[in-house]
């Protein structure tokens, strides 16, 4: 059976080494050196860690049937031996996008932003998976989690993709961002 919910523990321990936190907006998260992802239902939370960032998986909110299609048509499975890259970008939006209707964040995400176009450019070689926190809780640090893995030879394209999401109107409404970049060693 696989779980939905996840947690991602900064800390000491796990196979992900942190190379960099960068705080793009808002506040800092406390410093670590490793990161753990486990399934919450399997694992328990690991008590040492600095921080930990619970999300849950979640049906695509923005997207249409035609883009869904293409997503699930390129999307390669994460876990990857060669993906020995990683990034976890943590947004918070702020009470403006909120106050929104649903139908107004779907104009700005689509019509204004083009936001699943822009990262469809980059599929299949930027796998990521999507975790909602905001469904657990309007407590959570983050309202959205975006667990990225990709091989070295990625990652300009990866620095390419992040630039152009910061670029569209809907990086306005950020009113928190922390990127954790890491590297899996592997044996």
């Amino acid at each position: 059976m696989s779980t939905r919910l996840f947690s991602f523990s900064g800390g000491d321990t796990g196979p992900w080494r942190i190379t960099n936190m960068e705080t793009m907006i808002g506040e800092q998260l406390p410093a670590a050196n490793r990161l753990a992802i486990a399934p919450t239902s399997s694992s328990p939370a690991d008590p040492q860690a600095s921080w930990i960032l619970r999300g849950i998986t979640s049906n695509e909110r923005y997207v249409d049937r035609e883009e869904r299609s293409q997503i699930v048509s390129k999307q390669l499975d994460l876990g990857r031996p060669e993906s020995t890259c990683g990034a976890l970008i943590s947004i918070r939006k702020n009470e403006a996008w909120w106050a929104l209707t649903q139908e107004e964040r779907m104009n700005i995400f689509k019509e204004q932003s083009h936001h699943t176009r822009i990262g469809l450019q980059y599929f299949p070689e930027l796998p990521r998976r999507l975790h909602h926190c905001r469904d657990l809780s309007e407590n959570e640090p983050f309202d959205f989690l975006t667990w990225f893995e990709f091989e070295p030879a990625q990652e300009a394209a990866f620095n390419r993709l992040l630039a152009e999401l910061r670029a569209i109107p809907e990086w306005k409404y950020v009113e928190r961002e922390v990127e954790i970049r890491l590297v899996r060693e592997v044996a």
